[in-house]
């Protein structure tokens, strides 16, 4: 698929047909006889060609007179996969919104964050989404509006404020106007079973349960498994078949709970300030991936004869990424060249003395991973780490801390992987799990990983760096997928499932790579195991 494929109106026509859900959030059709607009899987008898307009965002829609389908709610749609594969303004300037900026900064603030003048952001913005800055701003709130009408038993006025708007009439006209309901009226439509079946729970204010959508498929082993692996106590758990980890955000804190499920991962939030409902839905969605193009990346992967048969076992793989790129970064020097136990020990240590405390009364989550400022003010001689790592983890907290170095949806990923490449102890291996899993860079490579030699011996590969990235020139601009899908064919937790009680399911069971593990409780560890192990977090020569 191409950027602007909503200009081709012969594609877009044929998916409307089909209702192929899998062009959901790429385009939007717009009917211009009932003047309402749709997702492309929409399940009513697709209109004539000829009544048919398409347009790139849901925001372009609305600016053009049509209001949403009760039927397939395009509002609900996965956001564009473009947004995520591509660092330029346009996709920069997305994440950003969708992160909540121009709401609490305005489009200045938006400008100020990306570099450029709001008059270049805005023309920009309307050339490739049909909306300027301010119009997909207001899409997402009214988004925003309607999960927690939908959701909540809130009233109408701390709802509208919740949702970020300024006003109870800006917040009416609103969804009146994209929604063709009165806020009364779209929470009168639900049954009565339903509305405000998620009031918050005791001790946990706007507690909501929520549904995030995603393209199928969606292989969750690898994806759950890696976070619940190298989840860090007190900030991260596995629980009751979700993973739970706590979130900072604009306005306060919250807790977020994940649930793998076959069509969608079902989400409970529970946050301290409900104006932060849709900057932790967005980065919720960014740490599993979910806006992911699924096909695009396995049939790009198939064209490789000795990937395909990973990929035909284990179709849909994420790359697990996170909810703060800053904590990401420290986390990974962290884990400089020792094992994922040793690598959530210290981090631990780090949260229990720095980070701020919360509450979760439905679990065991205890802390706020510690702020770049807290973790500046700490005394270089306490920390448990060798001189050198000791060096590299205070410059990188004091330039993150000085705001010198800056890492976000925002960054240009070229540009911060030269400014990381810049700071003592950073090689190119910690550079680039950074931008593959913090910064989300979907073409980001790993040769010099061990676990990555190692599979790429087994299954026939060239094992050496440079013939391997010579290689992996044909997979891209999807190589952080396939390091995922060789990540896989070894038997670290990482690729596992874990059961409901925080235990990975027996490799036997769920392993979707071709190697074999022994059942044996204590069965001895192959070489690509024990490299696994003990460098997962770090794989050579990056602490210098």
């Amino acid at each position: 698929m191409r950027n602007g494929m909503h200009t081709d109106t012969e594609r877009c026509v044929r998916a409307v047909q089909s209702k192929d859900a899998r062009f959901d959030g790429w385009f939007f059709t717009a009917v211009t006889t009932t003047r309402i607009y749709c997702r492309p899987s929409c399940p009513v008898v697709p209109p004539k060609p000829r009544n048919m307009t398409f347009y790139p965002s849901a925001a372009a829609c609305q600016q053009a007179g049509f209001r949403a389908c009760k039927r397939c709610r395009p509002d609900t749609s996965p956001g564009s996969p473009e947004w995520n594969h591509r660092a330029d303004l346009v996709a920069r300037a997305v994440r950003l919104i969708g992160d909540g900026v121009v709401d609490r900064d305005g489009v200045p603030g938006l400008a100020a964050r990306l570099g450029y003048s709001t008059r270049q952001i805005e023309r920009q913005l309307l050339a490739e989404l049909g909306a300027g800055p301010l119009a997909l701003a207001r899409a997402q709130r009214a988004r925003t509006a309607r999960l927690l009408i939908e959701t909540t038993p809130l009233p109408m006025a701390e709802v509208a404020f919740a949702a970020g708007f300024s006003s109870i009439r800006a917040f009416n006209d609103t969804v009146r106007e994209v929604f063709a309901l009165s806020p009364s009226e779209l929470r009168a439509r639900l049954p009565r079973n339903r509305a405000g079946a998620t009031a918050a729970a005791p001790g946990m204010p706007g507690a909501l349960n929520l549904r995030l959508p995603f393209r199928a498929p969606l292989n969750p082993d690898n994806l759950f498994g890696h976070l619940a692996a190298t989840a860090v106590p007190g900030v991260e758990e596995w629980r009751d078949g979700a993973y739970r980890r706590t979130l900072r955000l604009p306005y306060g804190h919250g807790v977020a709970a994940l649930t793998p499920m076959p069509d969608h991962i079902a989400c409970r939030l529970a946050l301290s300030d409900l104006r932060d409902l849709s900057v932790a839905i967005s980065r919720c969605r960014r740490l599993l991936d979910l806006d992911a193009d699924p096909v695009a990346v396995d049939d790009q992967l198939r064209t490789d004869p000795l990937l395909a048969p990973l990929v035909d076992k284990a179709p849909g793989r994420r790359v697990p990424r996170t909810v703060d790129e800053a904590e990401f970064a420290v986390r990974a020097v962290l884990g400089q060249q020792v094992s994922t136990a040793a690598a959530r020990t210290h981090a631990a240590r780090l949260v229990t003395a720095y980070g701020d405390p919360v509450d979760d009364p439905e679990g065991g989550l205890t802390h706020l991973f510690p702020s770049p400022r807290a973790l500046a003010a700490i005394d270089p001689e306490s920390l448990a780490m060798p001189r050198t790592r000791r060096t590299t983890f205070t410059t990188l907290v004091s330039r993150l801390a000085a705001g010198e170095l800056h890492l976000g949806v925002e960054s240009d990923w070229e540009q911060a992987r030269a400014e990381l490449l810049a700071l003592p102890g950073f090689g190119p291996w910690t550079v680039d799990v950074i931008a593959m899993r913090a910064l989300g860079d979907p073409d980001a490579f790993l040769p010099t990983d061990l676990g990555i030699r190692y599979a790429a011996k087994e299954l026939g590969l060239p094992s050496t760096p440079a013939a391997l990235t010579a290689r992996a020139a044909a997979w891209r601009p999807w190589r952080a997928y396939a390091v995922q899908y060789l990540w896989a064919t070894g038997s670290h937790p990482i690729n596992f499932l874990p059961g409901r009680n925080g235990a990975p399911h027996p490799p036997e069971a769920t392993k979707p790579a071709p190697r074999t593990t022994p059942p044996r409780a204590r069965a001895p560890r192959t070489p690509a195991a024990r490299a696994q192990d003990s460098t997962r977090t770090s794989r050579t020569k990056d602490a210098q």
